[in-house]
């Protein structure tokens, strides 16, 4: 089945099937690394062909502002995108990517990282301000905003009326702390999802404290941490663990939910990847070593790859909430 966009005069036919090819499984990492850069250069036509459409083109996806009330009764804003062309009541269920926002930026920011990608799908992407125990936009996986997080289904319906979600299909993506925040969502909600990405995450809030000591401005990110936790990780030991995906290794490893995790060898935000992501890659693993697990392990720039017109295509694919009119090439798990 496919659907006709009209976007500046030009027709483009956008395939809704699903993708549900299994990929096997690949052991080394330089076989996991020469496979998904395969991956990437099969994306080149897509990106070529659709270059002025994916990215932020209004033409093809509205964005609608809503307000919610936020953990300890605190009215937050946030924005759905859907397709432009989808009418409630009148098309089917669309599904839902839940997209938490990285560290100290606004939901308007991070809904830059999709364009127009919600259209290629169908699918709606909804964007909350967030609340944290203490601020909003430096939250650092606050229980609280995990909960909100996992009630974004019902938010969307009741600020779209007519929208239905398809509940089947409900899936978590965020880069750094909104990768770290969707991590905790796998580990508190694993019936919410039906697969998450958490890209460049933080994934040991104690660790976290001390690295920003190393990054520029790092000594006010440091006061604005102990704000939001209560205080440094000698202080408050449970409550940074209780933010760290790392503790819940053993949640996520069994939760069942199909988790991509991706990090750089090169990030300097979240610095040492292999001791916040790859860390808790290898513990889901020892744990279950069954568990629906993917790794993506390259050289970019810290967030750089949750772009439209960089790896973030590929994520969807993956999940089969886009997909290619050529199949992809098998053997990108690990």
């Amino acid at each position: 089945m496919g659907l006709a966009l009209a976007a500046g005069g030009a027709v483009v036919v956008v395939h809704l099937r699903r993708h549900r090819e299994p990929t096997p499984q690949i052991r080394t990492r330089s076989e996991v690394e020469k496979s998904t850069r395969s991956v990437l250069r099969s994306l080149v036509p897509f990106r070529v062909r659709y270059r002025d459409l994916i990215q932020d083109r209004p033409g093809l996806v509205r964005r609608i502002r809503f307000t919610y009330l936020a953990n300890g009764g605190r009215l937050r804003e946030g924005f759905v995108v859907l397709p432009r062309w989808y009418i409630a009541r009148k098309q089917p269920p669309l599904p839902l990517v839940i997209s938490p926002h990285g560290r100290g930026i606004s939901p308007q920011v991070n809904l830059r990282f999709w364009g127009a990608l919600p259209a290629f799908g169908p699918f709606a992407v909804v964007d909350p301000a967030g609340q944290g125990r203490r601020l909003i936009s430096y939250s650092w996986g606050w229980r609280g905003q995990i909960d909100d997080l996992s009630r974004m289904p019902g938010v969307v319906e009741h600020a779209v009326p007519g929208l239905r979600i398809d509940r089947r299909r409900i899936y978590a993506i965020g880069s750094s702390m909104g990768g770290q925040e969707t991590l905790l969502l796998v580990a508190r909600h694993p019936g919410l999802l039906a697969g998450a990405a958490a890209l460049d995450s933080a994934t040991n809030m104690a660790a976290r404290y001390n690295d920003f000591g190393l990054l520029r401005g790092g000594r006010r990110l440091r006061q604005l941490a102990r704000i939001e936790i209560g205080g440094t990780p000698e202080q408050v030991p449970r409550a940074y663990a209780a933010r760290s995906p790392l503790t819940f290794a053993r949640e996520i490893a069994q939760s069942g939910v199909p988790l991509h995790l991706w990090w750089s060898t090169r990030d300097r935000i979240v610095r040492d990847q292999n001791a916040e992501s790859g860390a808790l890659y290898r513990a889901i693993r020892r744990i279950n070593p069954k568990a629906p697990l993917t790794k993506y392990v390259g050289t970019w720039a810290h967030s750089r790859e949750m772009r439209p017109l960089t790896r973030l295509p590929l994520l969807l694919i993956g999940f089969g909430l886009i997909e290619l009119d050529e199949p992809l090439p098998t053997g990108i798990a690990s």
